[in-house]
């Protein structure tokens, strides 16, 4: 997608220009004299879509000009094209003043409610009629408003009838079509955007092959002829050193020019207005408008099914651990929050500085990733989102064959067959009522304290940790908390139990509605599984044992697990610390994914309905075969009696 338009700017498909503004502003003219080069003498209202001509700029680049009616009749069309549109020309006459205080008033504004984020060329038309041109400074009439719409990319005038400045009009929005200034550069506070300065750092990492912290005249040379396929001359080496030598005396050292002294080229090329020379480096680096790395440099979605799911490679495995020991640079164990941020520095954000993956992994007393909590972190993204994982890989160096960084797992369905399976991280879905410990419990997952507060939880959370097993083996555990409120929602859906490895069902073992509760959702989840061939293990938690039990709990929870064939309740108490190895026990489950699978009532009667069937069918084909086996014994005695008889 071409400067955040509907479009792909291509040959095949050029980019798309919409020319709107008031009546009378010179639309139409503009667009007649720059397809024909002539002023027309006769223009129609509204012109068709016109093709400009790629031989009119030296990229070749093909553009079509979409014109606008200005009739109120025709704005839901106008607004339309608007929406569809790669750079939009707002006009305004350079006779007429208020035509101008229509484009800050209306139509930047119009844009914004239209949610068009794209390109904006402010263009004044019929510059010739304009009788005091000495009076008039566009560039301060303007430099407000641009402060304000942040979207403008230039402004600039122009008179089809004199054909001055009509082609220029069209190449500037082109310009800021193929080369925008609003990833790159904060024209406000006149420095480069965090996401260039983090893809630009990435860059001079990647031509810094010595990782000596600067660029050599060799490496430097290199980059130049990777991206404009034109080596350096001797002379202009020293000429670019000198330049950023003078400007920031410590963009260059001994050994060649540094980042700091990287990134000031950059920001020097930009406001000059060469931004095509940023662009160009960031498109041979892979970078898409964004400024993240294009789909052409990330493998394909991955073909699954909904019951598998994706984990690390080893080889990536291998990678994070030898990146966490390198960033860990006060050698502590762990990863604090600035050491993280480095670590990500060279990515367009930090991926876990957003929901679901904010506090969701264990921290150490000082706030920092041990090694497994890194790792962990890791084993969740890539469960979730698996094709972010390989582009944050990418981002801070990894560079194996990105696809090679991903397994696709076995399927469930073929692990309970197997009765066993090759996983190493395991899903477990949380259910249960309001007030039953589920947020504590993932809390405790986590080593935080027991808090005595009941905090709602108001959307989906994970917990992500790695569970120490007998045998000296690990394997990473992630639990999913469902709300209450979501789980019919949830079951719904024909494949909601397919990423689920294990399913634990959280009561507070004081009080009896809360028990029901997670009953009810125990039997609508084991039945989801037997309709849709998604069964998974099931464990029922009963939480708070630190409390007096309502007066049934012990005999209806004993009941229901012995009718539907799962273990006995665990009990727990976090607030007394006993958990009754409640993860491992979850892991444990995963592990063996055959068992602690319920039977619901009704599961059963069809068992025993196709028992009865399959008998009946038995007895039948045996009551067919003595049948036949009598008749064929009658023909023989009656033929061997047909024959003494005869004899």
């Amino acid at each position: 997608m071409v400067g955040g338009g509907s479009g792909t700017a291509s040959a095949a498909n050029p980019i798309r220009i919409v020319v709107a503004g008031d009546a009378k502003t010179g639309k139409s003219s503009l667009i007649v004299t720059a397809a024909a080069v002539d002023f027309p003498k006769n223009v129609p209202p509204v012109l068709p879509p016109t093709r400009l001509p790629g031989d009119l700029d030296h990229d070749h680049y093909p553009r079509t000009i979409i014109d606008t009616s200005s009739s109120p009749e025709n704005r839901g069309r106008v607004f339309e094209e608007l929406t569809r549109a790669d750079a939009v020309v707002l006009t305004y006459a350079c006779d007429r003043a208020e035509t101008l205080d229509r484009i800050y008033t209306y139509w930047l504004p119009q844009l914004r409610r239209l949610e068009v984020k794209v390109p904006v060329i402010v263009v004044g038309c019929m510059l010739d009629k304009r009788q005091d041109q000495s009076s008039f400074r566009l560039d301060q009439v303007m430099s407000p408003i641009m402060q304000e719409f942040r979207e403008i990319e230039t402004c600039m005038e122009c008179s089809a009838l004199n054909k001055l400045q009509v082609h220029e009009v069209f190449l500037y929005a082109q310009k800021a079509v193929l080369n925008p200034t609003a990833p790159l550069f904060d024209q406000e506070q006149q420095v480069l955007k965090p996401r260039c300065v983090r893809a630009l750092k990435r860059i001079f990492i990647l031509c810094d092959r010595d990782r000596d912290g600067a660029l050599s005249d060799e490496e430097l040379n290199a980059f130049q002829v990777k991206c404009f396929s034109l080596p350096m001359q001797p002379a202009e080496i020293q000429g670019v050193r000198m330049v950023v030598q003078e400007k920031l005396p410590e963009g260059v050292n001994e050994r060649g020019l540094t980042l700091a002294g990287f990134l000031f080229l950059q920001a020097l090329f930009i406001e000059r207005g060469r931004l095509e020379t940023t662009w160009t480096i960031l498109r041979k680096f892979g970078y898409n408008n964004e400024i993240r790395l294009s789909d052409d440099q990330l493998p394909p979605p991955l073909k699954k099914y909904p019951d598998q799911s994706v984990e690390l490679t080893s080889e990536a495995m291998e990678f994070l651990k030898k990146v966490f020991f390198t960033f860990d640079v006060d050698c502590d164990g762990a990863l604090r929050s600035a050491e993280l941020e480095d670590l990500f520095s060279t990515a367009p954000e930090n991926p876990w500085n957003e929901a679901p993956y904010m506090q969701s992994a264990e921290k150490t007393a000082l706030g920092g990733l041990s090694l497994d909590g890194f790792l962990s972190m890791w084993a969740l993204m890539t469960l979730l989102d698996p094709i972010r994982t390989v582009e944050s890989l990418i981002y801070i160096g990894y560079s194996g064959d990105p696809a090679a960084a991903v397994r696709v797992t076995r399927r469930r369905r073929l692990d309970r067959k197997k009765q066993q399976t090759d996983r190493t991280v395991y899903q477990c879905f949380v259910f249960g009522p309001k007030g039953s410990g589920k947020s504590t419990l993932l809390n405790s997952f986590l080593g935080r304290p027991f808090s005595e507060e009941c905090t709602s939880t108001a959307s989906e959370s994970y917990a992500v940790n790695v569970v120490d097993q007998p045998g000296e083996h690990k394997r990473t555990l992630v639990l999913r908390e469902i709300l209450s409120e979501g789980v019919k929602d949830l079951i719904s859906k024909r494949d909601a139990l397919a990423a689920c490895d294990v399913a634990i069902f959280v009561h507070d073992s004081s009080s009896e509605s809360s028990w029901k509760a997670a009953t009810e959702m125990l039997v609508d989840v084991a039945s989801h599984g037997e309709a849709t061939a998604y069964e998974v293990p099931c464990l029922i938690v009963a939480a708070k044992d630190d409390l007096d039990h309502f007066l049934t709990e012990i005999q209806d929870s004993t009941r229901v697990s012995q009718d539907l064939g799962i273990e006995a309740p665990i009990p727990l108490s976090t607030k007394l610390g006993d958990m009754s190895n409640i993860f491992q026990k979850i892991v444990r489950a995963a592990e063996h994914p055959h068992l602690s699978i319920p039977e619901t009532s009704a599961a059963k009667s069809r068992k025993h309905y196709h028992r009865l069937v399959n008998r009946t069918l038995v007895f039948l084909s045996v009551g067919a075969a003595v049948t036949v086996v009598g008749l064929a014994a009658y023909r023989v005695y009656a033929a061997r009696k047909a024959s003494s008889s005869s004899g």
